[in-house]
């Protein structure tokens, strides 16, 4: 079976965390610590905050930009739910645009229809390891008085126009779930070179505490543990030659495959990390079922608009592009520790389908 996702861990990973367990300090410390600052410098950003999850990442972040309620924030549907839902639970509304047919991320030309007197952020979402075209967003939001939170929990090391992923926004929010491009197990990151933002995520995470015992705002427990911490320096170091195996891969790929399958595009100027390898074929049926026959795993990612979630009915949008791909999309492995012979089998099922 050639599985679709797996984390990789290594010989490394175990001794580091095997490490920490022997030294007794499980809870977030100097590891973390090293962790953050090592991350940030990577990024490109001032500072980075460790936290629990991506998603925590997105709700401790829009609540140290004190986004709230009465605000909007423009947010794509075509993503995962935690992107709308860290919205909500901020006390702020979602409002959903539409994606581009061949990156699957927002552009401005979606974003400057959204806009209203209420919009307080627009969300890019770095879909699949392709960050959106931060260039323009930028330009807008600052004409328009507006925030950019990135959403990067997809695209460790992307860049675009100049930007690196994580680093162009207010702040940029990124996950290490185990299926992520680099693990901690679960855990998340802030990145910003706001330091009023950066001070008040270490005090939301922190229950709200400035110094022990003092609590000068209402907080939650999401500090990253010290185990996280220690496999995520590990996993840092190794990030980068990873990316690179996942760009070989989709260059085999984009080579071999029928180009009928509805192969993935780099925008110009971007450097996609290819967290996923996305395929748009007219009938996504057939190609699953060659797929699975062949026992090799793939994935829908996604198969319905958020803003089809039971929780966000009711405004109509028309979203067209975005409940197309819901029908469409099909991932496929692209592992860093996929073979030539894992390769050559997932090449040659997917050009046998008929399409």
């Amino acid at each position: 079976m050639i599985i679709l996702s797996k984390p990789l861990i290594g010989q490394d990973e175990i001794d580091a965390v095997v490490e920490v367990m022997r030294s007794g300090m499980l809870a977030s410390g100097a590891r973390v610590r090293e962790f953050e600052e090592k991350f940030a410098e990577t990024v490109g950003s001032s500072e980075a905050v460790a936290v629990g999850s991506g998603t925590a990442a997105l709700h401790i972040g829009l609540l140290a930009s004190e986004v709230g309620p009465g605000d909007e924030v423009i947010v794509p549907s075509f993503t995962f739910a935690a992107s709308a839902n860290s919205v909500r639970m901020v006390g702020a509304d979602a409002v959903f645009v539409d994606v581009d047919p061949t990156d699957f991320t927002i552009h401005p030309r979606h974003i400057e229809a959204a806009i209203t007197g209420k919009t307080r952020a627009v969300m890019p979402v770095h879909l699949y390891g392709q960050m959106a075209p931060m260039a323009g967003i930028l330009d807008l939001a600052s004409s328009r008085g507006i925030d950019v939170i990135e959403d990067a929990a997809q695209s460790h090391l992307a860049t675009a126009d100049g930007f690196t992923a994580g680093a162009g926004g207010r702040f940029g929010a990124f996950s290490f779930y185990p299926t992520k491009n680099m693990t901690t197990g679960e855990g998340g990151m802030i990145t910003t070179s706001d330091p009023g933002v950066a001070e008040r995520a270490r005090m939301l995470r922190n229950q709200g505490m400035s110094e022990r015992y003092v609590h000068p705002m209402v907080g939650l427990n999401e500090r990253m543990t010290e185990i996280e911490g220690a496999i995520g320096l590990v996993q840092l170091g190794k990030v980068k030659g990873w990316t690179e195996r996942r760009r070989e891969l989709a260059g085999i790929y984009q080579e071999r495959l029928n180009p009928a399958l509805g192969l993935p595009s780099e925008r110009p100027g971007a450097y996609h990390v290819y967290h996923q390898y996305t395929l748009t074929p007219p009938d996504r049926q057939p190609v699953m079922d060659a797929l699975s026959g062949a026992n090799i795993g793939h994935g829908i990612y996604y198969p319905t608009g958020t803003h089809q979630q039971l929780p966000y009915r009711g405004p109509t949008y028309d979203l067209p592009v975005t409940e197309k791909l819901t029908s469409q999309v099909v991932s496929i492995p692209i592992r860093p520790d996929l073979t030539d012979e894992d390769i050559e089998k997932i090449v040659e099922t997917l050009n046998q389908v008929q399409l």
